[in-house]
């Protein structure tokens, strides 16, 4: 992976908020990758925030205004026309279709047997789980990533070993890969 590409962000890894904060965190300026998603996935996101977490209507829209202000650049258009030749689980044809668009090298998601490699191999895209991105925007730059955290936990207003217990629900291996580098350099 080089800095700065384009990744499809999955509508399952933009819901966990201590996830999503880190994923978009790392994608703002100092940018490691450069985030993509779709109305659709947004509308995903909204319909899942409200119904399965209790976000009001009202404070969804809000997250997704605050999205579209932050990351103007990351919505994705015109993939609609792609969709009825994807090969994938048809659910998700939509994301496949998105990331091609975009020209994505790799697509964040836990779903990940709803996008099989000879599904992907064509348009030259690997699905990944969000633990498993994670630790290669590590080995990209471990100090940027490392500040990036140091300075979420800050802006919650708690320690580094905090945020890693609301992480470790979601990428317990990413976390775990950051503890030990911690434990070897100190």
């Amino acid at each position: 992976m080089k800095g700065y590409f384009p990744v499809l962000l999955d509508a399952c890894v933009l819901i966990p908020m201590p996830l999503a904060d880190t994923l978009l965190r790392l994608a703002s300026a100092p940018r490691l990758y450069s985030p993509k998603w779709t109305d659709q996935i947004m509308a995903e996101v909204s319909r899942n925030l409200q119904e399965n977490f209790g976000l009001s209507p009202e404070k969804a829209q809000y997250w997704e205004s605050e999205i579209r202000r932050y990351f103007p650049e990351a919505w994705v258009d015109g993939y609609e026309e792609l969709i009825p030749v994807m090969t994938n689980e048809q659910k998700d044809r939509h994301v496949l279709a998105a990331a091609v668009r975009a020209r994505s090298e790799v697509i964040v998601t836990y779903n990940l047997k709803d996008f099989p490699r000879a599904s992907l191999s064509p348009y030259s895209i690997v699905a990944q789980g969000p633990s498993t991105f994670l630790k290669n925007l590590y080995e990209l730059d471990p100090p940027r990533v490392m500040q990036t955290l140091e300075r979420q936990a800050a802006a919650i207003g708690q320690t580094l070993p905090f945020l890693f217990s609301k992480l470790r629900v979601n990428v317990p291996g990413f976390v775990a890969m950051l503890e030990q580098a911690m434990n070897e350099s100190s």
